[in-house]
C-alpha cells in the first residue's frame, strides 16, 4: 500500500492548547540531530536551564523539562515528593484539580480536596482555614485553569505554607510565559509548565523547577534506592522508594546535572524546539509579552461583548489566556465548533464535565495570540451564530475589537 504525503490543514488555533507554533520554532526542529551526550548538545541542555530560571523568575538550581506532554511534569514532580501515606490538600476549581488528586492518590497520599463552584476561585485565606485544619505535608493546586478560564491567585497561600513547613506545589502550565509566575517571590515549590501553550512549542516536554525544600525530600529517598540506609529504612523501603523510574527528579537531577548519568535518550528535536521558543519568549521580554497577552485579552473580551454574548467566570479571577463564553440558549455548541472548524479552519474549545456544552473557551496564547487571529474568531463566530439564528449586533464584534486596536496598550495591574 502506498501512502500519500503528509498534508495537514491550515488552522487558526484559538483553543487553550495547543497554540500554535511560532514557525521560527518549526524551523528549529529541523536543526541536525547530534548525541545527547555530545559537548554541543550538553552546551544546549544548559542554555535551556539557565532560560528556564529566568522564564520561571527563580534562583533555583533545578529547572529542566521532563521529556512527555504536561503531565508528564506534573506527575514526575508529585510521584518525587509524595510518600505514601502523606496527607496531600488539593483546592479543586475545575477539570485540573481532580487530575491533581488522582495523580496524589496513585502515588498512595491521603488526599483532603476543598471544592468551590466551577467558574471561580477561592479566598487564600479559606485555603488557609483548610490547611490549618487538615495539617497536611503538601499542598498542590492549579494555578490557572483552563477548563473554566479562572486564575487562583497563590502568594498569601504559598507564604502560608512555608511558614508551615509544607511544600507548596504548583501546576502552572497555562499560564507560565502569559501571565505573571514569580516562583520565588511566590514561596512555590516546586512548578510545572507545558511547552504546548503560551510558549508556542509543541507539546512533548514539560518544564518545571524546583527549590533546595524539594531536592532535600528527593534526596531522603533516593538513599534506601542507593543502599545507604539503617535496618529500619531498609524494612520500609517499599514506601521510601520513589515507585516511577522515568518519572524519578532524582535521576533526572543526575541526567541533567554535571554528571550527565544517562536515563534516557533525550528527545533532541524536542529540546531544540523549547530552546527557540524560549529565546524567542526572552527576547520579546516577560513583561512585554505578559502586556501582549492582556492587550490582546481586552480586544478579544470587547468584541464578545459586543456581539451581545455573555462572559463565563468570576471577573476578578479570569485568565487572561482564555476567555469562556456561555452558549445562548438554543444553541448546539459542538455544531457552532464544527462550523468554524470547516468553514473557516478556526478552532475553538468546549469544556469538561459540567461545562460542556454549556460554554466555549477561546485561548490567545504565545504565538496564537496576535491581532490577525483575535479579528478572525470574532468575525467567523458572529456568522455562524447569524447562520444558526441566533440574535447577535451584527458587525459590532469587529468594530468593537478594532477600537481596541486603535488605542495604546496599557499594562493592567497583575496581583499575585
Amino acid at each position: 500500500m502506498t501512502y500519500r504525503d503528509l498534508n495537514t490543514p491550515i488552522r487558526t488555533i484559538m483553543t487553550p492548547g495547543p497554540a500554535e507554533v511560532d514557525p521560527r520554532v518549526l524551523r528549529a526542529m529541523a536543526t541536525p540531530v547530534v548525541g545527547q551526550f555530545d559537548p554541543a548538545f550538553t552546551d544546549i541542555m544548559n542554555e535551556v536551564m539557565e532560560m528556564l530560571r529566568a522564564l520561571f523568575q527563580t534562583k533555583n538550581k533545578w529547572a529542566f523539562p521532563v521529556d512527555g506532554t504536561s503531565r508528564s511534569g506534573i506527575e514526575a514532580m508529585l510521584a518525587s515528593v509524595i510518600r505514601p501515606g502523606d496527607r496531600v490538600l488539593v483546592p479543586v476549581y475545575g477539570r485540573f484539580g481532580h487530575l491533581l488528586m488522582e495523580i496524589c492518590e496513585r502515588y498512595g497520599a491521603e488526599v483532603e480536596a476543598v471544592y468551590t463552584e466551577w467558574g471561580t476561585v477561592f479566598e487564600p485565606a479559606e485555603i488557609i482555614r483548610k490547611i490549618e485544619e487538615t495539617k497536611p505535608s503538601i499542598v498542590a493546586m492549579v494555578h490557572a485553569e483552563t477548563s473554566t478560564g479562572c486564575m487562583q491567585t497563590l502568594k498569601k497561600i504559598g507564604h502560608a505554607c512555608r511558614e508551615r513547613d509544607i511544600l507548596f506545589i504548583v501546576d502552572a502550565v497555562a499560564s507560565v510565559g502569559g501571565t505573571e509566575v514569580r516562583v520565588d517571590e511566590w514561596c512555590i515549590d516546586g512548578v510545572i509548565a507545558g511547552t504546548q501553550k503560551c510558549l508556542s512549542v509543541p507539546s512533548g516536554m514539560a518544564p518545571l523547577t524546583y527549590n533546595d525544600r524539594v531536592e532535600k525530600r528527593i534526596a531522603s529517598r533516593k538513599k534506601t534506592e542507593r543502599g545507604i540506609a539503617t535496618e529500619e529504612e531498609l524494612k520500609q523501603q517499599s514506601d521510601i522508594f520513589i515507585r516511577s523510574n522515568y518519572f524519578d527528579l532524582g535521576m533526572l537531577q543526575d541526567y541533567w546535572g554535571p554528571r550527565r548519568l544517562n536515563h534516557h535518550t533525550e528527545a533532541t528535536s524536542m529540546l531544540y524546539a523549547l530552546r527557540e521558543g524560549l529565546r524567542i519568549l526572552l527576547e520579546e521580554g516577560l513583561e512585554e509579552r505578559f502586556e501582549r497577552h492582556a492587550f490582546h485579552e481586552k480586544a478579544l473580551i470587547a468584541g464578545i461583548k459586543g456581539m451581545g454574548l455573555e462572559l463565563f467566570g468570576q471577573k476578578e479571577a479570569k485568565l487572561p489566556t482564555v476567555t469562556c463564553i456561555k452558549v445562548p440558549e438554543g444553541v448546539e455548541a459542538d455544531s457552532v465548533r464544527s462550523m468554524l472548524l470547516e468553514g473557516f479552519g478556526i478552532e475553538i474549545a468546549s469544556s469538561f464535565g459540567p461545562l460542556h456544552g454549556k460554554i466555549w473557551r477561546i485561548g490567545t496564547m504565545g504565538y496564537s495570540c496576535r491581532r490577525e487571529n483575535v479579528l478572525a474568531v470574532l468575525g467567523a463566530l458572529e456568522a455562524v451564530l447569524i447562520r444558526q439564528g441566533v440574535p447577535v449586533n451584527r458587525g459590532e464584534a469587529v468594530q468593537a475589537a478594532l477600537d481596541c486596536y486603535m488605542k495604546p496598550a496599557v499594562k493592567a495591574p497583575i496581583e499575585a
